[in-house]
């Protein structure tokens, strides 16, 4: 943990230097809330009768204490101060101009009762609970309709305690969808930051509906057997700024979604402006998901300095005939891979439908899709890309990336069309046309200076560390 610890300091330092104030949104820079600017008014849970003995539940002192601050809300503000020590709780609900702060060695542990995480109402863009029909708990960490909120603190930790839940859904004797850690909806102006969030029950951090959400220089752990336990999970959302992470979980390290089949595309709010930098993580699934729930549309992603390590795959698009929506203009570069199974994975026949009402002719579109400056060592095989018959993603394409590949078949292609450059091993036949001159504009973003990357050398950002 000390080398982590030394890795997420030297990504806040990169941070401090790279980005501009908050009052400006830029596709491309996440910028920074100036944490220097106290609320000014502040009280500890300790003052509500909270204990911090790992054993007393707390639900209600967190709840009086955030109805005690809501008072201040057009006041500047309010600040609830978590000190060291084991604070067992339920869920409790955030309210705007909120600053939740836990302090060095804070431990907010999640009850072990699902009687303390109550049921709520499915998401309209997902028609019922992501695991079973009906409602889904509350996350340990709720809030809705909210501006102007941060959870953020001296690198304290949020502990969902999730084996029961992983047990319960192992078991099969779930009665709702598992809960997420932390999920707010509805809300603008968002950051968290500086904190250590473990074993979620379900996904750790998931912003659905938000706007002007910044998530940075946070630690997301869970066992790699623990299931669904993706890190980040932007969900219909837009300006999403997710830079300087740490994760290792069982599930996705980023997922970005959009609602689920034909309650998503009538809920009709994209995935958009969503920025992704220096991540570091490993997992059993994908570093950087799109989907499976994708059905508002996603675009305008754009990650860069990604670090992938030990897991089944690096860059994953899933979506299936049903999900409608579409997928366009992303733009993934400089990304190192070590000991990943599959480096780019497309999957147009996922599946996983949330009911017999599924439109099979709602077809997902998959377009402009730009992967370059990739190396990777000990990866298993290049490329798995898989369209969908009569419905091909197109503009797919792959400049500089190199990879030491064990397969002796390293990609496997079908219903797709797109261009490579610089492509080692040598790209599937349907994206072997060469991008430069031809074919520049029908590729997302591919600026000129990409014409010499062979001179480039995209680990630099790393290895200067």
């Amino acid at each position: 943990m000390k080398r982590l610890s030394t890795l997420v300091d030297v990504f806040l330092v990169l941070a401090l230097f790279s980005c501009s104030t908050w009052t400006v949104w830029s596709s491309s820079c996440c910028n920074q809330i100036n944490l220097k600017e106290i609320r000014p008014h502040s009280v500890s849970i300790t003052e509500f009768g909270a204990v911090g003995d790992g054993i007393t539940l707390n639900t209600k002192a967190f709840q009086n204490a955030i109805f005690y601050l809501n008072s201040f809300a057009d006041k500047g503000g309010a600040k609830l101060f978590v000190p060291a020590g084991q604070w067992l709780t339920g869920s409790f609900d955030l309210i705007s101009h909120l600053t939740l702060w836990l302090d060095k060695d804070a431990v907010i542990l999640g009850s072990t009762n699902s009687d303390d995480w109550p049921v709520v109402d499915p998401l309209p863009s997902y028609g019922r609970g992501r695991e079973l029909p009906g409602g889904r708990h509350k996350s340990l960490i709720y809030g809705r309709n909210l501006t102007d909120v941060v959870i953020t603190g001296n690198n304290g930790t949020i502990d969902g305690q999730g084996s029961v839940w992983w047990n319960k859904f192992w078991n099969k004797t779930l009665d709702y969808t598992r809960p997420h850690l932390v999920e707010l909806m509805n809300s603008t102006g968002v950051l968290i930051s500086n904190i250590t969030f473990l074993n979620s029950p379900f996904w750790t951090i998931h912003p659905v509906y938000c706007s002007n959400v910044i998530i940075r220089n946070v630690t997301i752990l869970a066992p790699q057997s623990s299931p669904n336990t993706d890190g980040i999970d932007p969900d219909s959302s837009d300006n999403v700024c997710i830079e300087d992470c740490y994760i290792s979980t069982g599930d996705d390290l980023i997922s970005i979604k959009s609602g689920w089949d034909g309650y998503g595309i009538s809920f009709g709010r994209p995935s958009t402006n969503i920025n992704i930098r220096r991540l570091i993580g490993k997992t059993t699934s994908a570093g950087i998901a799109i989907g499976s729930e994708m059905s508002g549309g996603v675009s305008e992603v754009h990650a860069e300095d990604i670090y992938v390590f030990d897991s089944r795959s690096a860059i994953r698009i899933k979506t299936s005939p049903g999900r409608g929506g579409y997928v366009r203009n992303v733009y993934i570069s400089n990304m190192i891979l070590a000991n990943v199974d599959i480096a780019i994975r497309f999957t147009g026949l996922y599946g996983e439908h949330p009911d017999d009402t599924c439109d099979p002719n709602a077809l997902p579109v998959i377009e402009k899709i730009t992967i370059k400056d990739v190396t990777g060592e000990k990866v298993k095989r290049a490329g798995l890309i898989e369209g969908i018959k009569g419905d091909n993603f197109v503009n797919i394409c792959l400049s500089n990336i190199t990879l030491n590949v064990r397969s002796k078949i390293p990609w496997n292609c079908s219903y797709v069309k797109g261009y490579s450059d610089l492509v080692s091993p040598e790209a599937c036949e349907p994206l072997k046309e060469r991008i430069f001159p031809e074919h520049i504009s029908d590729c997302y973003y591919i600026p000129n200076h990409l014409k010499n990357l062979s001179n480039q050398n995209s680990g630099a950002w790393l290895l200067s560390w």
